[in-house]
């Protein structure tokens, strides 16, 4: 039975009396020539994209039913990790299968027959604007932040705003007819943005004759008091185990806690939410151990999903 809030997917009887087939549907924010497409495309190459206005959109699509993966981003090389998508994985119950990364080549994209002194205004994603905020500033216009950089150009080109460039991809101006007024502006050459690739159910635990490389994500929090934070990534030390990640984030219903560290009892503090992630596969009695030792240290743990390493970057 489907647990309270959840809702529970077709039964094999309403399959077989429906003709209900599983979507080989993928999920992802933006609008076609994002580079979340990108990635949706080559995690899964075979599959439908599905555009979702917004990362939650892409998170409900997948619980509701209507997709069967979705694929979101995490972090990037430049502008660091993206919050909301963190956020939304602690608030939805799905699980992570795989991960893949993208190398963003960013393009400065107008009209056609308008030209670099004509802009007054740059319109993108944040992440994108952040990742060329040196271009943009030499250029001296306005940056204006939206909901995805293909979102940008497909706007320009249904307005046809003549003074407005959009930071984006070049596949999303050959879409939206739009010329590409400079290529390559990001800030720093290795630009590189990583995806998650999420699933109602967890991936398959590793099998012996998997050698493929492992990584396992997971988010816990700790009491309060000095230590606790080193206590927690010593687990992980003592048995040799890489730490390739750790993002803290206040947590949402209980963000401030009284501080052990002065004397002054009024004293407080933020309370947080560590999100780790680890190389190796919940297969490995290494793994199962620390994790066993987590438990024991930390009030809340989850594990998110344990799946193959994406190598190719």
């Amino acid at each position: 039975m489907p647990g309270k809030g959840e809702e529970a997917g077709p039964s094999s009887v309403q399959q077989l009396a429906t003709g209900f087939r599983p979507l080989s549907r993928v999920a992802y924010q933006g609008a076609p020539g994002a580079y979340s497409e990108m990635a949706a495309l080559k995690a899964l190459p075979n599959w439908e994209p599905m555009p979702c206005e917004q990362f939650e959109v892409a998170f409900q699509a997948l619980s509701q039913w209507l997709a069967e993966r979705a694929v979101l981003p995490v972090e990037n090389s430049l502008g660091g990790s993206i919050h909301d998508v963190y956020d939304l994985l602690l608030r939805y119950r799905l699980h992570i299968v795989g991960e893949v990364s993208i190398v963003v080549n960013h393009c400065l994209l107008a009209l056609p027959g308008v030209s670099k002194t004509d802009i007054k205004r740059v319109m993108s994603h944040p992440q994108a604007l952040a990742q060329t905020d040196g271009y943009t500033r030499k250029l001296g216009v306005v940056r204006e932040a939206v909901d995805d950089t293909a979102g940008a150009a497909k706007l320009i080109s249904e307005k046809g705003w003549r003074d407005v460039a959009a930071v984006a991809s070049r596949r999303a101006g050959e879409l939206y007819g739009l010329s590409v007024l400079e290529d390559g502006i990001q800030d720093q050459c290795d630009n590189v943005t990583r995806f998650i690739v999420l699933s109602r159910d967890p991936q398959v635990a590793a099998q012996p004759n998997d050698t493929r490389p492992y990584k396992t994500s997971i988010v816990f929090t700790l009491h309060a008091g000095p230590g606790m934070l080193f206590k927690a990534l010593s687990v992980f030390a003592l048995r040799d185990i890489d730490l390739t990640k750790i993002e803290s984030r206040p947590m949402r219903e209980n963000p401030l806690v009284l501080s052990m560290d002065y004397d002054d009892s009024s004293m407080r503090t933020f309370n947080y939410m560590f999100y780790i992630d680890f190389v190796g596969s919940l297969a490995e009695p290494k793994v199962q151990n620390a994790l066993r030792h987590m438990e024991e240290i930390s009030p809340f743990l989850r594990i998110l999903g344990s799946y193959p390493r994406d190598v190719d970057l």
